[in-house]
């Protein structure tokens, strides 16, 4: 007997990727959660409606004291979709999934220019170099035959970037984490720009950037002119009033040394 296991009452399984935002928190917790209400005082609207994913692999807690932490960010409307870092007697019935394999990192990285050979190993690319260890072509010079080098063309690995041509409007998220983002325009208060890369915005920043999204902390965010509600890289953020008044209004560039955003204004 021949059974037909495709047919019109067959349930179609898919595999997709979404970016969501991760919540590492520290202990003691109480004093994590006041951190936590700072932010979304000063910026309305940051965990609305967005996935968040829980990772408590930093921290020692136990099943208890999960259940309440869980339940202290449902009470601040932070949807919890996962759980990241927990072990599997931890978890339980009307608790979210685990969570694992997700990306702590961006899959382009721009390796150092330490030597040649180290940038070559890192990235891929192969300069112009002579294979010695290759058969050369053979030329005759003077009565003696002589190789020739054999040239290598550069092979330069392409990194994705997104240009959006329009400003930026209130209420809407532009989310790229593979690379790059550039905005021909401005980035209105209440929008969010959210980059694996780095983020140029042509325009005025007013409402939220985010760059290095997936743990890039080398990325940056350059403007022409900096209203920001909120700046942040590679997680590390800053509110508009934690920002130097004199970097208001002003194109400037950001960029991350250890765990402190650093600002300069662009000429």
């Amino acid at each position: 007997m021949t059974k037909v296991l495709t047919d019109a009452r067959s349930i179609r399984i898919k595999g997709r990727s979404f970016l969501a935002v991760v919540l590492s928190p520290d202990l003691p917790l109480d004093n994590w959660l006041a951190r936590l209400d700072d932010l979304a005082a000063r910026s309305a609207g940051f965990f609305l409606d967005r996935p968040v994913v829980l990772d408590i692999s930093e921290i020692s807690i136990d099943k208890i004291e999960l259940k309440d932490l869980l339940e202290q960010l449902a009470e601040r409307n932070v949807r919890i979709m996962g759980i990241e870092g927990a072990r599997p007697s931890m978890l339980g019935p009307g608790m979210p999934p685990a969570m694992r394999g997700g990306k702590a990192a961006s899959d382009f990285e721009v390796p150092e220019k330490a030597s040649d050979k180290s940038a070559e190993e890192s990235s891929g690319q192969v300069g112009v170099a002579t294979k010695q260890d290759a058969k050369a072509p053979e030329t005759e010079t003077d009565g003696q035959l002589r190789n020739e080098p054999i040239k290598v063309a550069e092979v330069r690995p392409v990194v994705p970037s997104l240009v959006i041509n329009e400003p930026v409007r209130s209420g809407q998220s532009i989310i790229f984490a593979e690379g790059d983002v550039t905005i021909i325009g401005s980035v209105a208060s209440g929008a969010e720009v959210i980059a694996g890369g780095s983020v140029h915005v042509y325009g005025a920043i007013r409402g939220r950037v985010m760059a290095g999204s997936l743990g890039n902390a080398t990325a940056r965010i350059f403007c022409r002119k900096l209203e920001a509600e909120l700046v942040a890289i590679d997680g590390i953020y800053k509110m508009a009033e934690d920002m130097d008044a004199s970097l208001r209004g002003q194109p400037v560039q950001l960029w991350l040394d250890g765990d402190i955003i650093m600002a300069e204004t662009l000429s």
